[in-house]
């Protein structure tokens, strides 16, 4: 796509106080281009204005242009927002990975959830996992270029032929001089394995570290693949017919930890690091112990589920926590049934706060058909179905609803609001956010909502809302 096609970047807000904001910019109007250069994406936006001198085209809501100059710091921020990173379009994947989750899907699914991300400015922005196996000559000259790094590269095997298979993409079995095209540009990755018995297992999960690892020796001072990530897949019930795949079973799990355990030691002694990560599900499958939190270093795969739970549990071990409530609250707190022992001590220890009933709902997802689940996977309907069988729900003061398991801030993956589900559940639903600090606040939150006549919906950190108190509190009489 040529610069003069591009179409022009939808400004989706404005922060108060901000440079954009005293010139008159508003949400609605878009942004066509940055001293005379159409930006792709965000990146080259982020770019463009780190001059000291910014002319901004910008089309207002009926599409009539103006110029906007502005003189500002190196660096400033305008304090703009956009619809989308990226102003050209997604660049999606061109592979037919048998384990991908966006196949595993049923269609009626809502169209944005079918989108097949392959995109290194996602990557980049915000760490998503890529293959690179669909860039073109003038994107690897771009991140290059830009020194677009660390990206998120998602490996599953070195050996040539077993990675094309597993992509069915002839140019997955380019990987290992795609590795060595990063190291030689002085640019840096994580990498992701994800493990599918009777595939990349055994000896060729072996070979994928070991491989990678070779890559973490520096060159030059600089390591090239700065962690790799061991995740096991993830099978639904709508996955497509004679994919050759099953699913991770107690056995498995077990053997796949005690073999990357074991190459721990060994990448420990040789780079200085564990360098190859286990994301929490394998101990969650092999009903195991995590690891302790000096473990996991610096969290390098936080994002893909490593280390998630110890560092939850870590930092609630830290919060001070209140003795007591003013009034009783009764609470159920919903959360996939794969942390339900592990969440087991979080649980305890907050119903030592006198005037507090904290009660787990662990629930196994009927919609994917899985038997193990993880709660960013919970949709509205699995809920629901959940709470049928919950003795007295009615008791309840309000539902402790994870923000993880809401793709938009309001919507499950099966499409149901948060507020429908509220609906039809009958009590409070209250969004939680922010790790265990996240959970605190939303109990204070609801027990305030009910003691000063208002209900607070949202414990979302940095949002608040409240609405009127519909339900009378005959929790109230408990214990006093």
């Amino acid at each position: 796509m040529s610069r003069a096609s591009l179409k022009p970047a939808r400004i989706s807000a404005v922060l108060p106080g901000s440079l954009a904001a005293e010139v008159g910019i508003q949400p609605g109007e878009a942004l066509v281009s940055i001293n005379g250069e159409r930006p792709r994406d965000l990146i080259d936006y982020r770019f463009l204005i780190a001059e000291e001198c910014v002319s901004l085209e910008i089309l207002n809501s009926q599409g009539i242009p103006r110029t906007v100059e502005l003189e500002k710091g190196i660096d400033e921020d305008l304090g703009l927002e956009f619809e989308t990173a990226l102003f050209d379009g997604l660049i999606q994947c061109a592979n037919a990975c048998p384990f991908c989750f966006i196949d595993q899907q049923p269609p009626e699914m809502r169209a944005t959830l079918h989108l097949k991300d392959d995109d290194y400015r996602l990557s980049f922005l915000y760490g998503s996992y890529l293959t690179l196996t669909n860039l073109p000559a003038a994107e690897w000259e771009r991140i290059a270029r830009l020194r677009l790094s660390p990206l998120y590269v998602s490996v599953h095997a070195t050996d040539p032929e077993l990675r094309s298979r597993l992509l069915k993409n002839p140019r997955a079995g380019l990987i290992l001089e795609q590795l060595a095209w990063f190291r030689q540009h002085r640019l840096q990755l994580h990498a992701q394995v994800v493990v599918c018995p009777g595939w990349n297992d055994g000896d060729h999960l072996t070979r994928t570290l070991l491989d990678l690892a070779a890559f973490r020796r520096p060159v030059d001072g600089i390591p090239t693949v700065l962690s790799a990530a061991v995740v096991p897949v993830g099978l639904t019930r709508f996955r497509p017919p004679g994919d050759e795949l099953v699913p991770v079973d107690a056995a498995k799990a077990r053997e796949v930890i005690q073999q990357v355990e074991t190459l721990q030691v060994g990448f420990r002694q040789t780079l200085g690091s564990t360098f190859a990560w286990l994301a929490d599900e394998w101990y969650l499958l092999a009903g195991w112990e995590l690891p302790p939190e000096e473990h996991y270093e610096d969290y390098p795969q936080l994002g893909n589920g490593v280390g998630s739970l110890r560092l939850f549990l870590s930092q609630f071990e830290q919060l001070k926590l209140p003795p007591e409530l003013p009034s009783p609250l009764k609470v159920l707190w919903v959360v996939g049934n794969a942390v339900e022992q592990a969440f087991q001590p979080v649980v305890e220890q907050m119903n030592r706060i006198r005037g507090l009933q904290l009660d787990l709902l662990p629930i196994a997802s009927r919609f994917w058909g899985q038997t193990l689940t993880v709660t960013g996977l919970l949709t509205g309907q699995d809920i629901l179905d959940a709470l049928k069988s919950v003795e007295n729900l009615a008791d309840y003061d309000g539902l402790l609803l994870p923000q993880i398991a809401l793709k938009d801030g309001e919507r499950f993956l099966d499409d149901l609001t948060w507020q429908e589900v509220q609906a039809q559940v009958g009590i409070p639903v209250v969004r939680v956010d922010g790790g265990p600090a996240g959970l605190v606040q939303a109990v204070q939150q609801l027990e305030q909502g009910y003691a000063y006549g208002t209900l607070c919906c949202s414990a979302t950190l940095g949002r608040r809302e409240t609405a009127p108190l519909t339900r009378p509190r005959t929790a109230l009489s408990r214990g006093s």
